[in-house]
């Protein structure tokens, strides 16, 4: 008997046709599994957009909520080429600025060599920071500060003691300006001020150290009679006044000259520059705007997800569901309610915060500026903190408190995805149960059928014999 190759080549039947039309009957269970785990990743997802909505909410009400938003300032300067100021946190005010003088650093100059590949000698250099007296007749060394020793060369040229120079971390650089006359090796120390001024001392190899021979013209100390480098500019602090108070400082920055404000100055003033601190309104005011549409994107995603579509007879991704009502109604309670911290702004709508039909959140910017003429009181009525009595928390405290309640780990967000996360491991489970169940299903179909089709092969081949022999038995009775 012929073997069988291919399901249905014995009995002329579709089996595999047959066995998938059975197994899609069989699979119905497993396809409503799968069709309840989308849609349980789809709610999973956006309960995850939701928390995002929600965590900028949070971030404003704590950045509301704390001192660094009322207390931001900005300044301005009725002469900027001369004056700049800078704040953090300053108290608005009005200072008036005089610069009697900037602040500098002290450079030396050579006499004119050759040009820079001149050898000026060998010996060591010695370079030393510190404040120079009246007259330059006496020398203080920096506090911490050491003397730095420079070994040159008889073949070193100007170009590699200046390289030595600038390797050797002594607090000054060293430059080569070349013109017409020759070359000459420049030092200057790298801070200003009064206090970096330098001196430099040689041990020359011609055993002279304070003559314009050998490693002696890059000497400079006049305490010790051995000035032999020129002098073009003094080391000397920034001196300027400020409300009439006079000040020094060693570089052009005044950092926090009153508290929170730094003043940088660029030239000597003839007459007071003033300089203007005032609380940043316009940096509040995208603050509190961006609150207001924080808690609007939260409103009006769930108001989304919640919702019925009587049209399309659809429900929202997040209809019935009791987490994401729940949440809507405290968000709107808490808008509504009124707060002790301050007399003047005891909701939300006195400071400008209109409510809409939509249950969003717009700011009336002509009723929030007027809010923001009184600014302590307006303060109050966003961060006040009370340790007694939530009914005089600020609202940005309030929000900061519900917001920080409903991201918590075990708050109604992560209890809710958590929930919905045990329902997708249970749905899988499920689902791989019955993707086994399926498969044995399916073999044992296969099985079967296979042997139905065996058995039919065999009984065509018996028909078709017994058909052959009867055919015969006639053929020969007729003769």
């Amino acid at each position: 008997m012929a073997t069988i190759n291919s399901a249905g080549i014995g009995s002329g039947l579709d089996v595999n046709s047959i066995i998938t039309q059975l197994m899609a009957i069989e699979r119905q269970p497993l396809n409503v599994l799968q069709t309840k785990a989308t849609a349980i990743q789809g709610t999973v997802s956006e309960y995850g957009k939701l928390k995002g909505a929600i965590s900028t909410l949070h971030d404003l009400s704590i950045k509301l909520a704390g001192a660094t938003p009322w207390a931001q300032t900005t300044s301005t300067s009725s002469n900027p080429a001369a004056v700049t100021s800078a704040t953090n946190g300053s108290t608005p005010g009005h200072y008036a600025v005089e610069v009697q003088a900037l602040a500098s650093v002290q450079t030396l100059a050579t006499a004119t060599f050759a040009s820079a590949a001149a050898t000026p000698g060998a010996g060591t250099l010695h370079i030393e920071l510190g404040t120079w007296g009246a007259g330059q007749t006496s020398f203080t060394p920096k506090a911490g500060g050491a003397v730095v020793d420079i070994a040159v060369a008889a073949a070193d040229t100007l170009t590699t003691v200046r390289d030595k120079i600038n390797q050797a971390g002594a607090g000054v650089t060293a430059l080569i300006m070349t013109d017409a006359s020759g070359s000459r090796l420049l030092l200057r120390s790298n801070s200003s001020g009064a206090v970096n001024a330098f001196r430099s001392t040689v041990t020359d190899a011609d055993g002279v150290n304070n003559n314009a021979a050998g490693l002696s013209a890059l000497a400079y100390d006049p305490s010790a009679g051995a000035a032999v480098m020129a002098q073009t500019q003094t080391a000397s602090n920034a001196a300027a006044t400020v409300n009439g108070l006079a000040v020094t400082s060693a570089s052009n920055s005044l950092a926090n000259i009153v508290d929170g404000l730094t003043l940088t100055l660029a030239a000597v003033t003839t007459a007071p520059v003033n300089v203007d601190i005032a609380t940043d309104r316009d940096a509040l005011k995208k603050t509190m705007t961006d609150f207001a549409d924080a808690y609007s994107a939260v409103v009006k995603m769930i108001a989304t997800d919640t919702k019925y579509d009587p049209v399309s007879k659809k429900g929202g991704i997040l209809q019935g569901d009791s987490a994401a009502t729940g949440l809507q109604r405290q968000l709107r309670a808490l808008v509504g309610a009124a707060s002790g911290a301050s007399t003047v702004f005891t909701h939300l709508s006195d400071a400008g915060f209109q409510l809409q039909s939509d249950g969003s959140m717009t700011v009336n910017a002509t009723q929030l500026d007027s809010a923001l003429a009184n600014l302590p009181e307006l303060k109050k009525a966003f961060s006040n903190s009370s340790l007694t009595d939530p009914s005089l928390d600020g609202f940005a405290k309030r929000f900061r408190v519900i917001t920080d309640t409903i991201l918590a780990s075990d708050g109604s967000l992560a209890t809710r995805t958590d929930g919905l996360g045990q329902q997708l491991q249970r749905n899988q489970k499920n689902q791989d149960s019955l993707t086994l169940r399926l498969s044995g299903i399916e073999k044992r179909m296969r099985a079967q059928y296979t042997a139905l089709d065996a058995r039919m092969a065999q009984l065509n081949s018996t028909s078709s014999y017994v058909t052959q022999q009867i055919n015969a038995f006639n053929a020969n009775s007729g003769r």
